[in-house]
């Protein structure tokens, strides 16, 4: 395995630590997609079968529906060994728990003045296929909609050869409360999602992962349809000190860079010993593992710090999805954290209980976007109005900042609006 060792000098000076999304890269992808979102948005269900074959490997065949049959979701979970459905049930709970500490309730403002919180009307969620299928994905992103009390929460997610859904995709749909089952993926999926089809409803949000083609639909329906972000390759930076166990570390950063060839993982350290034994660890680690050839293509990059405080400022800097800090005054070093998606605090908060059971939203920003923006939560389908109730009374106390306003931005018939109600 390749692994880029860096003093913290070196690494700032490195293009590596500004890593960022760059979606120029992708000049073929992006026309692909877009001649893709033109054709469902020009013809509807006839481009959803054409594409289908293409892409997934099948369609419903005309006057058939891209819907999985409703009675196949509690089927699925009665098939789901007991111990799977226990899993996705414990899970559910969990992340159910977290994201109703998120629900916001009206603000009131001054007199006559509220700012009201109301649910989008029609959630799409996606969940990948591809090189895995992800039922854990079904479960952070429909029930935080759910949380929200959006009204119908459909879910899109490619097919099979033959037209099937994995059991525990559509497991996790019936556990999670999911109202419409979609067999399509890629870019086509979250074109349908956007503008809407004779069998596919139009929705107001479309949330959830995916990869490039996905990634760049999602871009390219933005403002037909709110997104819930543009994600990039998953990441994780470790800041470590020199006494957390080097085979931990190890395994972390396998569990993140096993994700895709052009996942993120960064070791920070105090202790050029312990980037020595992780760095040996980890040539161990993968003899044993299924995915070793992606984890060997991934970014993997060691930089050794002067101390911890460095790390953490190392860190920050970098914004990464993931950051787990391991160190005996881990709780301290976590509150000086700014940018990071989620943290996770000492020796056995590995981040693989995060993406699957602990509660906290596993959809996180990356490639930078941590800097300013948020987890996928209860939020991303929520929207905010204002409510303005106004008297003469208030009229009058407005009119004179109000309409000077107005006539300093040449806007007469904005000032005439106001003064005519005081004549």
């Amino acid at each position: 395995m390749t692994v880029k060792r860096f003093d913290v000098g070196s690494w700032l000076d490195s293009p590596l630590s500004r890593r960022r999304m760059d979606l120029s890269q992708f000049a073929g992808e992006r026309a692909t997609v877009a001649e893709i979102c033109a054709r469902v948005l020009a013809e509807g269900d006839e481009a959803l079968r054409e594409l289908g074959k293409r892409f997934d490997g099948w369609a419903p065949e005309t006057g058939d529906s891209f819907e999985v049959p409703r009675r196949e979701l509690p089927a699925a979970a009665e098939r789901l060994p007991a111990a799977d459905r226990a899993a996705l049930e414990f899970a559910a709970r969990r992340i159910r728990d977290f994201h109703e500490r998120q629900v916001e309730t009206a603000s009131v403002g001054s007199p006559g003045l509220k700012l009201l919180t109301r649910p989008v009307r029609r959630a799409g969620v996606y969940a990948p296929g591809g090189r895995a299928a992800y039922p854990s994905t079904v479960l952070m992103t429909v029930i935080p909609a759910r949380v929200a009390k959006v009204e119908e929460v459909v879910l899109a997610t490619p097919p099979r050869p033959d037209g099937s859904v994995p059991t525990a995709i559509l497991a996790a749909a019936h556990v999670a409360g999911v109202d419409a089952v979609y067999r399509i993926g890629g870019a086509q999926a979250i074109a349908a999602l956007a503008y809407g089809t004779a069998s596919i409803p139009r929705v107001d949000v479309v949330a959830g992962p995916g990869n490039i083609y996905v990634t760049l639909a999602k871009k390219e329906v933005f403002g037909s349809v709110g997104v819930d972000g543009i994600a990039g390759p998953t990441e994780l930076v470790v800041v470590a000190d020199g006494a957390a166990r080097p085979d931990f570390v190890a395994a972390d950063l396998a569990a993140q860079l096993e994700h895709d060839p052009l996942a993120w993982g960064v070791l920070v350290t105090d202790s050029a010993q312990l980037a020595d034994r992780v760095e040996e660890e980890l040539e161990s680690l993968l003899r044993g593992l299924e995915r070793a050839e992606i984890i060997r293509r991934a970014n993997c990059c060691l930089v050794v710090a002067d101390d911890m405080e460095q790390a953490i400022h190392v860190a920050d800097d970098f914004a990464p999805e993931h950051l787990l800090i391991v160190a005996a005054d881990a709780d301290r070093l976590a509150a000086q954290v700014h940018n990071a998606g989620a943290v996770f605090v000492g020796p056995y908060a590995t981040v693989p209980l995060g993406d699957y059971a602990a509660g906290p939203n596993h959809t996180l920003p990356t490639s930078g976007a941590a800097r300013f923006s948020s987890p996928l939560g209860v939020h991303t389908f929520l929207k905010r109005m204002s409510v303005l109730s106004l008297n003469r009374g208030d009229l009058e106390t407005l009119r004179e900042a109000s309409v000077r306003l107005a006539e300093m931005e040449g806007l007469g018939a904005h000032a005439h609006a106001i003064e005519v109600r005081l004549e």
